[in-house]
This record gives structure tokens, sequence and C-alpha cells, in this order.
């Protein structure tokens, strides 16, 4: 056993000196508060790494499908009022929805950017409680009703009976409603004055849609619009100005929830128009992003780039803004980390011995550099 003992001790790579050969000296003590003073802060900033969460990323194909497309906005028009601001959007697939009202809220704001009255049915006015009769006037009230449909009827038993449905039959035949105050339910409605009462004001419309996760373009349109021979046209009404002033600015516009570290490139985004009127377009990328914070919970979002581009009415266009977007084919995730323990300890210990080994180097040159200068100067070298 003692044979096994002394082999052992043998092996040892840290022999120990007698502490009747140590020589300490003053510069030795510098080098030693100097150096432990260096491996502290290395310590405290490996510990703060640690103790703080990294994000991985990575690239993978986007394989999913039948998903939605969650569109978040909030856009300013300081010089369109609301009741001639519509919201529509069309995707890859043909499926298309026009004015839409629903999740979306519309604040009729004075020319100093003051709310003057928050509207969240869209555009219009309530129905009547009293249907019109077919050829004009009220019928009894014990009777049916029937309101015309001024020539857009689709067969002799079609009625409307409130502007939003007279809108609708003209929409359907492809045509442009543009004598609002001749229609009686438009009158009765009090449609046409409300427009007469926003003149000079803008309009804050905000809300969301939701969509299929395919390209396609939703675009606020100067008028309500209807499909005409696959072509977008305005239907302005006879109280339309003499051209129409787009410009706007985008407070917020995003695809999806929000993540920490997420930036949407058209937050705060603002455009003036020109003397000329015309069509802004906003070519949208989306990336699709998945974030996993550090507890495990999934964030399904998007991440979008833009690129920007104005077209003037002298080419044909129609006023309004388009946001036109394309879906990637690859999708990013991120991912919320610690460094591993066992990473932390193996830095630790690079720190410590690291410091240590340098420290004991420039300790001896410090030490054997004074001793040969004195014993040069013992013999007389220097003086």
């Amino acid at each position: 056993m003692n044979s096994v003992f002394n082999k052992l001790r043998n092996l040892d790579a840290y022999p120990k000196i007698n502490e009747d050969f140590y020589s300490r000296t003053f510069a030795g003590g510098i080098v030693t508060v100097v150096s432990a003073a260096v491996m502290l802060f290395l310590f405290l900033s490996e510990l703060r790494l640690y103790l703080y969460t990294v994000t991985e990323s990575k690239l993978l194909v986007d394989t999913s499908r039948g998903e939605t497309l969650h569109i978040n906005f909030d856009v300013t028009f300081p010089a369109v009022r609301c009741s001639m601001l519509s919201l529509d959007t069309r995707d890859i697939s043909g499926e298309q929805h026009f004015d839409i009202r629903h999740n979306i809220t519309k604040k009729r704001i004075d020319a100093s950017g003051n709310v003057v009255e928050v509207k969240k049915e869209g555009l219009g006015a309530p129905k009547i409680e009293r249907p019109l009769q077919k050829h004009g006037g009220r019928l009894g009230h014990d009777e049916e009703y029937c309101g015309s449909c001024f020539g857009a009827e689709e067969s002799d038993d079609h009625c409307c009976n409130s502007c939003e449905e007279v809108r609708d039959a003209y929409k359907k035949r492809g045509w442009g409603m543009t004598n609002a105050d001749l229609i009686d339910q438009c009158k009765r409605e009090g449609y046409v004055q409300k427009v007469k009462d926003e003149e000079g004001e803008g309009c804050n419309i905000h809300g969301s849609l939701e969509l299929s996760k395919v390209a396609g373009n939703f675009h606020f349109a100067t008028g309500k619009s209807f499909l005409h021979s696959a072509i977008f046209l305005a239907d302005l009404l006879a109280l339309q100005d003499s051209h129409f002033n787009i410009s706007h600015t985008v407070n917020k516009l995003s695809f999806g929830n929000h993540y920490p570290g997420l930036v949407n490139p058209l937050d705060g985004v603002k455009w003036v128009q020109g003397p000329t009127p015309g069509i802004y377009q906003y070519f949208i990328k989306v990336v699709p992003t998945i974030y996993t914070d550090i507890r495990g919970r999934v964030t399904n979002s998007n991440q979008y780039s833009v690129t920007e581009h104005f077209t003037s009415s002298e080419q044909g266009a129609i006023p309004g803004v388009f946001f036109i977007y394309d879906i990637s084919p690859i999708k990013v995730t991120f991912k919320e980390e610690h460094i591993s323990f066992l990473h932390f300890l193996t830095n630790i210990c690079a720190i410590i011995g690291g410091i240590f080994t340098i420290a004991g180097i420039v300790d001896a040159s410090i030490y054997y550099g004074q001793r040969t200068i004195k014993r040069k100067r013992e013999i007389g070298k220097y003086r």
C-alpha cells in the first residue's frame, strides 16, 4: 500500500514549496491585485451572459398549409373623409372582399388632427325603420314594404330597403352610383348630408384583417369600390372632390402578434402627395416567423420588408393606397436559450487559469528583471 501511495505522490503535478523559500515582492503584490480585479470583471461578465438568455435563429422551409394571415393596421388620411374611404381585399386565389367593416373602426379627424367622431359601423347610416314603397311613398302600417332598387332589381320581388342595399344592387350590375342624392333611401337615411358634414375632414382607420395565407393585397380606396370586368373601379359620389389627396401616415402595420425584438419597417412612415394625384403602392415581402421564449411559449408571427412606388393618375391609376404582399417560402424560427452550465464552468476555468498564468509570467519577468539590474549595479556596470 505504501508503494502505491509513493507512486501517486510522484505523479503530483503541483509540487509544494517550503514557505522558507518564498520571496514576496511589492511588484508581485501589484500584479496580484490587478489580476484579481481582471478575474472578477471577467467572471461577472460571464455570469451576466449565463443568467441572460440568448436567441438562436434558424431558417426552415415553410411547409404549413391552411393557415390564415392576421394583419393589424392603423392608417391616417388627413385629407380623405371617412365617408369616401373604404377597405377592400383580394388575394391570388380570387377571394375578394369589398368595403370591409368587421373589426374596423373609423375616426373622423379635423384639420388639427383632433378626433371628431368614432364610427364603428363603417360607412353610411343605420337602415330606415320604415322601408319605401317600390314606386315611391310609404304604405300602410299593416302592409308589406318593398323599396325600389332604381333599375338594378334582379327580379320583380327584389327589394332595396336601405341606401346600402341600393349600392349593393348597383355593384352586382357593375354600375357606379354617382347620384346618391337622388336615391330616396339615401336621402332619408341622411347619407348625403353626412358626406357634406365631413367636408374638410380627414380619417383615421384602424383594425385587423384575417385573410388566407396566400399572396394578395388590401387597399384603401377613395370611394366604395366594386368589381367590373375583373378591374377595380371607384364608385365615387357626386359629392367627390376634384381630386383626392391620398397623403397618409402608417401609424402601425404588422402581420401577426408582437414578439421581443420585432421591428415593423412601416410603423410611423409618412407620405405626402405632390401636385399630381394617383396611387401609392407598398410591395411587402412577408416572412413567417416563430418565436419561442425561455418558458417554452410559442408566438406565431411574421416579419416583413417593403418597397414603395407611386403611380400618377395621368397613367390611368385610381386614387388609393395599396399594400401588396407576398408570402416567403422560408420560415424563420427564434428560440430563447440559456448558455449551458458546463459551458459556463469551462469559461470560468479558462478565465482563472489564463489570467493566473499570464500574471505569473508578468510577475516573473519583473522579478528577474529587477534582480538582473540589481546584480549589474552591484558590479558597478552602471556607475
